[in-house]
């Protein structure tokens, strides 16, 4: 039996990088995922990779920045399986949103306002919106397991990227504040804080930070994380394994945030 067997879980960022690899891992671990993010064909593609190798499930376009399309992706999810065990919020927008969006990686003093606005709203409201609606669904059912996926820099400072940082600090005491108030409904509330993975979110710095020269610069691993290594401690989270884990915060940094 796997280690999610009959449970359902809601999975947003569900079409690429750490998102796309829990909807693999919690499928094939016996879970039907529901995968939610804002590109159809990124989600299509998931949905094959998942179905491909046998597992159930199935996906939603809605920009989770803006709380309508949230309610109509929870709703639908509720509508089709009738419950949510797993919340697992992987959404968001890391270094290479600055090609998309000048300013949005920047330091304090020349982050433009909008800017700021759009990183948190992506990054930030989007885990507020979802979990909120989540939420209501898993105090019926009286169980219910929350994954955030936050970041090593939401736990240190960075030299740039400091709206990014600020959504990610929050993400976590978010979650603690969640795993204290919804105990007693059965809920639990966790926080998986990688450190640099190789996806398109970051691959623009990756070079840099793990170099032929120094690869040991930024992790004493000297590589990135892949995103099923990401995963595996979010299927932890999601699973009855973590029956006694509730507001913990797991590090997947390849020994980043050991060193002094």
């Amino acid at each position: 039996m796997g280690r999610l067997e009959g449970k359902v879980a809601f999975v947003t960022g569900a079409g690429a990088g750490i998102g796309r690899a829990c909807m693999q891992m919690f499928a094939k671990e016996g879970a039907t995922v529901f995968g939610v993010s804002r590109t159809q064909s990124t989600l299509d593609e998931t949905l094959r990779l998942v179905t491909g190798a046998g597992g159930k499930g199935s996906v939603f376009s809605a920009d989770l920045s803006v709380p309508e399309p949230v309610e109509a992706a929870v709703n639908e999810c509720v509508k089709r399986y009738g419950r949510i065990d797993v919340l697992l919020n992987a959404a968001g927008v890391g270094y290479s949103w600055k090609l998309t969006s000048e300013g949005s990686m920047d330091p304090v003093h020349t982050t433009p306002l909008d800017k700021w606005r759009e990183v948190m709203a992506i990054n930030l409201d989007s885990v507020f919106y979802v979990s909120r609606l989540v939420l209501r669904q898993m105090i019926k059912q009286k169980k219910g397991s929350i994954v955030n996926v936050a970041s090593i820099f939401g736990m240190g400072g960075a030299p740039d990227a400091h709206t990014y940082t600020a959504t990610k600090g929050a993400i976590i005491n978010l979650t603690k504040s969640m795993s204290v108030a919804y105990v007693d409904d059965g809920i639990r509330a966790n926080v998986v804080a990688p450190g640099f993975v190789r996806t398109q979110m970051v691959e623009i710095v990756l070079d840099q930070l793990f170099s032929p020269e120094n690869p040991k610069l930024i992790a004493p691993m000297g590589r990135p994380a892949t995103t099923e290594e990401v995963a595996y401690a979010c299927l932890y989270f999601a699973s009855d394994e973590s029956s006694y884990c509730t507001g913990s915060v797991l590090c997947v940094d390849g020994g980043s945030t050991a060193r002094a």
